[in-house]
């Protein structure tokens, strides 16, 4: 199995903390869209006649296309590749695009499953970090969706906000769990240099929510949605029986990807490679036939690094019986020799053969990973 991302990087303003590659320059999108499809052509044999099993739009904002637009991606897709009958196939999406008229506009396209940008429910949070929605536009979305007759939503929640409380993060976490969806991807704010948000920090205006409330603020997401069945199936998501994100999981399952536009990135199980990140830079490669992007092939430590990382962060955990055979004996005892003190002191479980983080180690989670990296 294997996926297909889409990255329109297209925004109509852009968000203080955001440091992707997206850009508001609307002109550019028609040009962009031939790119894609060129891409997709130029790269069909990438994944090596693997069935898709998701494909994903993400961005920036790709609720920002037509239908017509999406249409054409499309196409190509389903021209070149053979796409699995059950295949998830999402778009995100910002709160004020999903009007009645747009979603009626995109049901008869393949989607199934949308990823709602939500950030927060507050007007004063959103206004802070340049949101362009309400929190009531947030609420109307989604039921929106549900009228237009989407099933499988997912929406993403941002806490440590500057100046949020946990008080105002509960208030949060009351909203969205009232809205039925089946799906929540939820974040700690993080400050990423060069972003407006970092330079407002720099320079006074707003200050990072204390760590112990940050905890607070996870472990209080934790209660909560596990009291209304969402299961904890990654560090920062969260889903209802049988509705985790299938393209999601298949990055931590370390399972192959194409990745198609400006800045996004590919993985064929030896190699990952990124696109040119600029939308001038990429037609022109594309429409002249260059190089659009930079191959790194993968060291024995890269992969053993890449499967640390992502298995610990999931509630599957690391199996230690894959670990020793894709990685060889070295590196299982390294990895199990530098784990014990974790083990040792309830940060890490181990049980029916695989190493898992417990509440208390995903407080700690970035300095665990680093013990247990090779370098």
């Amino acid at each position: 199995m294997a996926g297909i991302y889409i990255h329109i990087p297209f925004c109509k303003k852009k968000c203080t903390y955001c440091d992707f590659y997206t850009v508001v320059a609307p002109d550019f999108i028609p040009s962009l869209v031939n790119s894609i499809e060129k891409e997709l052509r130029f790269r069909k044999d990438y994944l090596k006649n693997e069935a898709i099993n998701t494909i994903y739009f993400g961005g920036g904002t790709p609720s920002i296309l037509s239908p017509e637009q999406f249409q054409q991606i499309f196409s190509t897709i389903f021209e070149l590749f053979h796409v699995n009958d059950d295949a998830e196939i999402t778009f995100e999406a910002n709160p004020d695009d999903l009007t009645p008229e747009y979603l009626s506009s995109v049901r008869a396209l393949p989607f199934n499953r949308i990823s709602i940008g939500i950030q927060s429910f507050d007007d004063e949070d959103l206004k802070r970090i340049n949101r362009r929605h309400t929190g009531n536009e947030a609420i109307a979305a989604v039921r929106n969706a549900q009228l237009a007759g989407f099933d499988n939503l997912s929406i993403d929640l941002i806490y440590g906000l500057p100046f949020q409380t946990l008080e105002a993060w509960e208030k949060q976490l009351d909203i969205a769990l009232s809205l039925d969806v089946q799906h929540i991807s939820s974040y700690g704010l993080t400050y990423e240099e060069g972003t407006a948000l970092w330079k407002q920090r720099e320079k006074g205006k707003v200050t990072n929510v204390d760590d112990e409330i940050m905890n607070a603020m996870y472990l209080l997401l934790l209660e909560r949605v596990q009291q209304k069945d969402f299961e904890a199936y990654e560090v920062s998501n969260f889903a209802l029986a049988g509705r985790r994100s299938r393209h999601n999981t298949s990055y931590w399952k370390q399972e192959p990807y194409l990745g198609i536009g400006p800045s996004a990135h590919s993985y064929d199980l030896v190699s990952r490679q990124w696109n040119v990140s600029s939308i001038k830079n990429y037609i022109k490669a594309i429409e002249t036939g260059t190089s659009f992007y930079e191959r790194e092939e993968l060291t024995l430590f890269d992969r053993y690094n890449d499967f640390v990382m992502v298995s610990l962060r999931t509630s599957d955990g690391l199996d230690k019986e894959i670990m020793k055979a894709e990685f060889g004996l070295e590196l299982y005892e390294y990895c199990l020799q530098n784990v014990q003190s974790f083990i040792e002191n309830g940060k890490v479980s181990d049980s029916d053969g695989k190493l898992r983080l417990t509440p208390d180690g995903i407080m700690i989670s970035n300095i665990i990973l680093i013990e247990l990296m090779k370098v």
